[in-house]
């Protein structure tokens, strides 16, 4: 990993990719936590489940746009524009929270998704820009891992601050709720800031590509959206791991948005911090997974990872309706993460690994438009089932019903990978067998 750094420009980027994640998690941590304080039951699961709706809405709404910024312009000046953005949006946030107003704020979750949509691209395609096929599975696990404790760091900080806040205060509502809170608001808006700085020092790689144009009404017609997909369709495994992707993000979208209904029913836990830290053991069993998968990897892409990984995800949905301690569903959350990392490294990798040079931020934004379409639809059916009142629980179990399906097609399209992964990394390891 640290000849990773010797590459130029990889050290501000990998602080960029930490304080833009902080920032925007910082956020919707905020909304989620007020809503878990003022809401209940069914009404909780409904707005939860929004909220993260609003965040994936802008990624499939401007799939055409953002990937042609990303393969039009430099991508590190993409990533340029965004953090200044993000001053913008931070400041405007910070005062709904003085105003009290809950609303505007919640609206702001999807305003603040709006700058990640054209900064998501950017990122991942900046990887390939700066350190080449070669180093992907290393870089994109460095990346991955170091996404993950910022979203560990802003969960575990901004709950914090938030229950700090709170303490000896009265409120009976969002808005004196926000009140309360409001100066958090002020920490989003100086992350963002040293973002913009260090995005300053992130080197050009490639020239912009003149030729290039964006034509409104190729957009509006979905001319842009059928030749991006056409670049994702016509290639068999960079479709297949977009949709792996998908189906992965999707159940711990679904996670996200039931398990504080479950703990809050089931345990009587009503502290923020407890449940988010819970739910943060899973980035940080990911941040961990994401280590050993790229180191795995090494120069290779280790494919036999996917179905372990996917093995091992279905083996946690099934027991975690079970259990009762809360710390053994924190150990159970670790567990998933480290084998969300056993998938996610492979995937991503596989992507940018296939996709063309010229295409790669097309690609890339159509992956993110399939990845949170699907989230879509995921979040949208639990809101469904919650208006039918259906609880957490059965939740639970229909999630665990989709991701033996999934195990089964995993194993089911990388038998190979999967015999080659466990004869090389289990039999020679237990055996040590003498050739």
């Amino acid at each position: 990993m640290k000849m990773l750094f010797n590459y130029s420009g990889f050290l501000p980027y990998i602080v960029v990719v930490f304080l833009n994640a902080f920032v925007d998690l910082g956020h919707k941590i905020i909304i989620q936590n007020t809503i878990f304080k003022i809401y209940d039951g069914q009404e909780q699961i409904i707005l939860t489940a929004i909220v993260n709706a609003l965040i994936l809405i802008p990624f499939v709404l401007l799939v055409s746009p953002v990937g042609f910024c990303s393969d039009k312009l430099p991508k590190n000046k993409v990533m340029l524009i965004s953090a200044w953005a993000a001053i913008g949006i931070t400041l405007c946030i910070t005062l709904f929270y003085y105003l009290g107003w809950f609303w505007p704020a919640f609206v702001m979750t999807f305003v603040l998704a709006l700058q990640s949509a054209f900064y998501s691209p950017a990122k991942y395609g900046y990887i390939k820009e700066m350190v080449g096929n070669n180093n992907l599975a290393r870089a994109n696990g460095l990346v991955q891992a170091t996404t993950t404790v910022a979203i560990l760091s802003s969960i575990f900080v901004f709950s914090i601050f938030f229950e700090v806040f709170l303490i000896g205060t009265k409120y009976n509502d969002t808005s004196s709720l926000l009140i309360n809170i409001a100066p958090i608001g002020w920490s989003l808006v100086v992350l963002s800031i040293i973002e913009l700085g260090l995005a300053y020092k992130l080197p050009q790689k490639y020239a912009v590509d003149a030729e290039m144009k964006f034509e409104v009404k190729k957009y509006i017609s979905g001319q842009y959206l059928k030749s991006n997909m056409r670049a994702v369709l016509g290639h068999e495994t960079i479709f297949l791991s977009i949709i792996g992707l998908a189906i992965f993000w999707a159940i711990s979208q679904v996670i996200l948005a039931i398990f504080p209904t479950y703990v809050k029913e089931t345990l009587s836990i009503t502290n923020t911090i407890i449940i988010q830290g819970i739910l943060a053991c899973s980035g940080m069993g990911i941040m961990l997974g994401s280590i050993i998968a790229g180191r795995l990897s090494k120069t290779r892409i280790e494919t036999g990872l996917i179905p372990v990984g996917s093995i091992g995800i279905t083996f946690c949905l099934l027991i975690l309706p079970a259990l009762s301690n809360v710390y053994l569903q924190a150990i159970l959350f670790f567990g998933w993460g480290i084998f969300g990392g056993f998938i996610l490294i492979p995937l991503n990798s596989l992507i940018q690994f296939h996709a063309e040079k010229n295409e790669l931020g097309r690609i890339l934004a159509s992956s993110n438009l399939i990845q949170n379409t699907v989230m879509l639809i995921f979040l949208g059916l639990t809101v469904l089932f919650a208006l039918y009142g259906i609880n957490s629980l059965t939740l639970f179990h229909i999630l665990s019903v989709v991701a033996i399906l999934g195990t089964f097609y995993t194993v089911y399209k990388l038998p190979q990978s999967f015999a080659q992964f466990i004869a090389n990394h289990v039999i020679v390891n237990v055996f040590r067998p003498k050739i």
